[in-house]
């Protein structure tokens, strides 16, 4: 319920006697107009030094607020999502707080002073609206063969045999790049995703055959910072098939499996699906030797921007009340950090990690990758540049 206005008259007499008054004689007269009108006692003292005036209209009093951010701060925001992918605010955020010091070392980020302590408080919010980008939502294909032999041997993942919290465990899936023809040969990226840190490694094969799959899981084995502890896959046939069932039993790895038809089963590896792999290569057909190469190459660049300067939040626990769900996120970190952060990786493998990261240029990297990508496919967009 509004509060009753002053009448005018009534008010007039009170700011010529407040304006005579003494200190305690002006304390008492705005005791006595406070408790009549129900005003803030600032409102009140505005009111009664004709800082304010008192209209008829309910349209409340709006204050303007000083604007903070300029243009420079805008072009400087703009290109910094450029570097970092267009992540979303909240992360880039996260990805300024741990490389915005070294992009002004490296005389990428050339602005002035204030502009540099602003970018250093600037909040996702704040990004948010400098940016205002609209992100149109792409087209989604699903492409998997179910595979019927050894899915009695091959256990659905339950999470009883998985320790989440230590680096190892992944989920893979299989990128069809068939350009939405899914007839004849075609390339296909294997995506393998760890569960606890979202460390992503992908590989091109030539087609979605299971020696030349079984071939590229080795070969990214080889390079992940951590022991291969677990594989989690769909029902493709790529996947289910003795040589893959074999080799995890030999090693020991725990091999399981999603439900059919259940995709949010493998719900990490299916994010980096498109966060990862659709960002950068798009829906394109792919079937020669040679966008096979040109894949692995941008793909071997994209491990590294990814895994060491793209920050990726976790959901750490789920809360309902009601019909309502609340999901609840950790800060976000790059897969690098989780890497550095988890007890279960050796310090001889965190040292390694620091010395590849001190000597990696995140801009110059980004170039690389846009490179790789017009090789591919020539970009329509031009890069977007600070000054």
């Amino acid at each position: 319920m509004s509060k009753p206005k002053p009448n005018q008259a009534y008010l007039d007499q009170l700011r010529k006697r407040y304006a005579k008054a003494s200190k305690k004689q002006r304390t008492v007269i705005l005791d006595e107009f406070v408790a009549t009108s129900g005003y803030h006692r600032k409102h009140a003292i505005a009111l009664l030094r004709g800082h304010r005036g008192w209209h008829r209209s309910a349209t409340p009093f709006h204050r303007l607020r000083r604007r903070i951010y300029g243009d420079e701060e805008k072009r400087a925001v703009l290109y910094l999502a450029e570097v970092f992918d267009q992540i979303s605010s909240k992360r880039l955020r996260a990805a300024m707080d741990a490389e915005l010091v070294t992009l002004r070392q490296q005389r990428h980020l050339r602005v002035s002073a204030v502009c540099y302590q602003h970018l250093q408080t600037i909040s996702a919010s704040s990004m948010d609206r400098l940016r205002r980008q609209e992100r149109k939502p792409a087209r989604r294909r699903g492409g998997t063969k179910p595979g019927t032999l050894l899915k009695r041997q091959i256990p659905v993942r339950t999470f009883a045999e998985w320790d989440d919290k230590r680096p190892g465990f992944e989920e893979v899936d299989l990128v069809q790049h068939d350009g939405g023809n899914p007839s004849g040969r075609f390339a296909c990226t294997l995506n393998v995703t760890d569960v606890a840190t979202g460390w992503t490694e992908m590989r091109a094969v030539q087609n979605k055959a299971q020696g030349r799959v079984f071939a590229a899981l080795k070969h990214i084995r080889q390079r992940m910072p951590f022991e291969l502890l677990g594989i989690d896959s769909d029902n493709g046939a790529e996947f289910i098939n003795n040589e893959l069932w074999r080799y995890t039993q030999e090693q020991a790895i725990t091999f399981t499996r999603g439900r059919v038809g259940r995709k949010n089963d493998n719900p990490f590896v299916e994010q980096k699906n498109w966060s990862v792999v659709r960002r950068m290569v798009g829906y394109d057909r792919y079937e020669t030797p040679k966008q096979v190469r040109q894949l692995n190459t941008l793909y071997d660049l994209c491990s590294v921007y990814t895994n060491h300067f793209l920050p990726v939040s976790k959901l750490v626990a789920k809360r309902r009340e009601g019909s309502h769900l609340q999901r609840i996120f950790d800060d976000p970190k790059t897969p690098y950090q989780r890497v550095l952060d988890s007890p279960d990786v050796s310090p001889q493998v965190k040292a390694k990690l620091r010395a590849i990261h001190a000597a990696l240029d995140v801009v110059k990297l980004k170039q690389q990758i846009d490179a790789a990508i017009d090789a591919i496919k020539p970009s329509k967009v031009p890069p977007l540049q600070l000054r």
